[in-house]
């Protein structure tokens, strides 16, 4: 046991600073802290991310589309600032203390748009816009939230996984599933408790329950520290990457098959580009590994984004179609058009302690870890069934497009499930996946801002969609109209932009298979 903590866990501290013990610090009841503190956080920022559309044009008077840029530029902001918040994370502070700061900040934010909310002064008058200074409180409340948002999602899944023992592949896996099953249980209750409130009680109602309900999650993590284990941060690594950048292009022209380090010492290495860098007695071999796994990390982290492009027409044409299909259950009861993002929320839920249950199976049959449960399988079965959805997709809108051009009977809006089923365990198997490999695989000093990159795919799905959408219609108008430039669907060519969204998630696919194999 002493040669075990030695080893693998005398980089921890407890709240005292003095050394961790592995019987009273960290370990499942620590990292079970995070997965509770997730269904709160997540709850108050897809309640509100997902309704603030509403609450932009009825409350602040602007209009759909301004309403619409504004919610995306919100999302798209809050994933790419979880970069920072990493950074800030690996560099300055402990994630404790990361998380503190900036679930702080989120609650500052919150309670400006909550005061906007319950005071008619700070709202302008009906039919007109918002003043200078009541549009000044909207986006500092907004953004100050969104810089929140970023630093919490970051720091707390990274705190989370500190807790454990690193060597415990199983333990790890099961921490990242059961992280993401927090996250989506806070986004069903934000899809149905929280959208029941803010259509039948109203926007002040909604925004004094997440107030509550992020103080109520600050309190709940804030408890937890004398349980924590922590790990002081060891400066900038993004200094120490630039550095060796910089040395790289000073030194380029010498031959990169033999290096020789200021203690005279000649290294060789596989990637020997980087290794120039060491020539430079400010440059250690550290430094350089470092910056060699976080580059190694990149092309993985770029072949998900087209896989969250699809994920991001679940909140779009595919709430669209929905709109325009039958959404009856029983007799007049329909089902509410926010509500429909319930599906894909239960199928996730449902699908991890599926696969936990399968995963304990199998290794308790054959006595030992498969390989078919690792992170980078996992991502790449994920980014296979993202290239089915949009096969499924393009049939039931195909199939909806006829229907609805024969005056048939609407199609009932089940048809939706096959997509939502298919995106669902997609996004399980391919955000759970990242999560893990970019933390399991980040050297020790960059473990916030590579767990970052899980949300910064996201972000950037959000905004290839908004290109691709904008890159198809400027493209198909050219051959005879637009795909998706109609009043409606009916007009539209959504199928074959589905089409197309499999066509390149295969090729992405592959491209994937390259980098897995290389890695």
């Amino acid at each position: 046991m002493a040669l075990e903590m030695t080893l693998g866990r005398d980089e921890y501290v407890d709240w005292r600073g003095k050394r961790a013990q592995t019987t009273k610090h960290g370990g499942i009841r620590g990292a079970s802290f995070a997965c509770v503190v997730e269904v709160l956080e997540n709850m108050v920022f897809i309640a509100n991310a997902t309704n603030f559309v509403m609450y932009f044009k009825s409350s602040m008077h602007y209009s759909i589309a301004e309403s619409s840029n504004m919610v995306t530029n919100f999302m798209g902001t809050s994933f790419l600032l979880t970069l920072l918040g990493g950074f800030i994370s690996d560099s300055f502070f402990t994630r404790f203390t990361t998380f503190i700061l900036f679930c702080t900040i989120e609650l500052l934010g919150l309670i400006m748009l909550t005061v906007q909310a319950q005071y008619k002064q700070f709202q302008p008058a009906i039919g007109r816009r918002p003043s200078n200074s009541q549009a000044a409180v909207l986006y500092t409340g907004l953004y100050a939230m969104a810089a929140g948002v970023g630093g919490v999602k970051a720091s707390l899944p990274a705190h989370g996984a500190d807790q454990l023992d690193h060597t415990n592949q199983r333990l790890m896996t099961g921490f990242f599933n059961w992280f993401f099953f927090s996250l989506c249980t806070g986004g069903l209750i934000a899809a149905t408790i929280m959208v029941w409130v803010e259509e039948n009680k109203g926007w002040k109602w909604s925004f004094v329950i997440s107030v509550v309900a992020l103080s109520f999650a600050l309190c709940i993590f804030a408890i937890g520290f004398p349980f924590y284990r922590y790990k002081h941060p060891s400066g900038s690594p993004l200094t120490r990457m630039l550095k060796v950048f910089v040395s790289t292009a000073q030194h380029w022209k010498i031959s990169p098959a033999e290096t020789m380090h200021p203690n005279g010492v000649h290294r060789r290495s596989h990637d020997k580009f980087l290794d120039r860098a060491m020539i430079d007695d400010r440059v250690s071999s550290a430094d350089v590994e470092e910056s060699k796994t976080f580059l190694g990390l990149l092309p993985i982290f770029a072949t998900t984004i087209m896989m969250n492009c699809c994920l991001a027409q679940l909140q779009t044409f595919s709430v669209q179609q929905g709109n325009t299909m039958n959404r009856k259950l029983y007799h007049n009861f329909e089902i509410p058009t926010p509500s429909l993002s319930v599906l894909p929320l239960v199928i996730m839920l449902l699908s991890i302690p599926l696969y936990e249950s399968f995963t304990a199976i199998f290794v308790k049959k054959h006595s030992r870890e498969s390989h078919m449960f690792r992170p980078l399988k996992r991502i790449g079965l994920g980014l296979v069934l993202a290239s089915a959805s949009m096969a499924v997709a393009a049939a039931v809108e195909a199939k909806r497009r006829r229907e609805a051009t024969a005056n048939a009977v609407t199609l009932s809006v089940f048809w939706l499930g096959w997509q939502y089923v298919l995106l669902g365990v997609s996004d399980m198997l391919t955000l759970g996946g990242m999560l893990e490999f970019f933390y399991s695989e980040a050297p020790d000093s960059m473990r916030s801002i590579c767990t970052a990159l899980s949300w910064c795919s996201t972000s950037m799905g959000y905004f290839l969609s908004s290109v691709l959408v904008s890159v198809t219609n400027s493209v198909s108008k050219k051959f005879g109209g637009e795909w998706l430039g109609g009043d409606g669907l009916n007009q539209n060519r959504l199928d074959l932009f589905y089409t197309l969204l499999c066509v390149l998630n295969v090729l992405n696919f592959l491209n994937y298979l390259y980098w897995a194999k290389r890695f």
